[in-house]
């Protein structure tokens, strides 16, 4: 039982070490193979971290008890568990939900809620700034209702022609009519 703890613990310590070296190469020729089996905890970095730890308990129980071979690999089991659901609880699902990207398309824009950063003329070119995510960008504008738009002012994205936002004022300032 010795010679199968061993070999756990180096196939896991190979990966790791294997997968520093050249992870990104790894990760996509792994990437859905994993996919046919339906629970989504299942995933390489779990996996090699539960026969690390399967592998090293074994080898510790085996060598500092006085346990049977039963027991041991009863426990060596139940260890690579608890850790595989701490490891996937606390680093692979959190990593998960972690991934963001500051990537977005024009086609996003409409409907969305911008502020002026330069004036928009009546005729002409300004600048906007639309929240997207964690980040902000800027977009060259143009008044939809040929209206001056201030900096300051909050503005509705109502199309994009050109790459450029066409935009309207989202409410009203005081003092002018309806």
């Amino acid at each position: 039982m010795e010679t199968l703890y061993l070999g756990c613990l180096a196939l896991g310590v190979i990966f790791a070490v294997v997968s520093v070296i050249v992870g990104d190469l790894i990760s996509s020729a792994l990437h859905g193979i994993f996919d046919v089996v339906s629970f989504h905890f299942i995933s390489p970095a779990v996996l090699a971290g539960g026969i690390t730890v399967f592998g090293g308990a074994g080898i510790l129980l085996t060598r500092y008890s006085s346990l049977e071979n039963g027991p041991i690999l009863a426990l060596s089991l139940l260890s690579a568990a608890f850790m595989a659901v701490v490891m996937y609880l606390g680093v692979v699902k959190p990593m998960d939900k972690s991934e963001m990207s500051s990537g977005f398309s024009m086609s996003e824009l409409p409907g969305r809620i911008g502020e002026v950063t330069v004036p928009v003329p009546a005729q002409g070119y300004g600048e906007i700034m639309v929240k997207f995510g964690a980040s902000n960008s800027l977009h060259t504008a143009a008044s939809f209702d040929h209206l001056l738009l201030p900096a300051g002012i909050k503005v509705v994205v109502v199309e994009v022609k050109e790459g450029v936002a066409v935009v309207s004022e989202f409410e009203k300032r005081k003092g002018e009519d309806a």
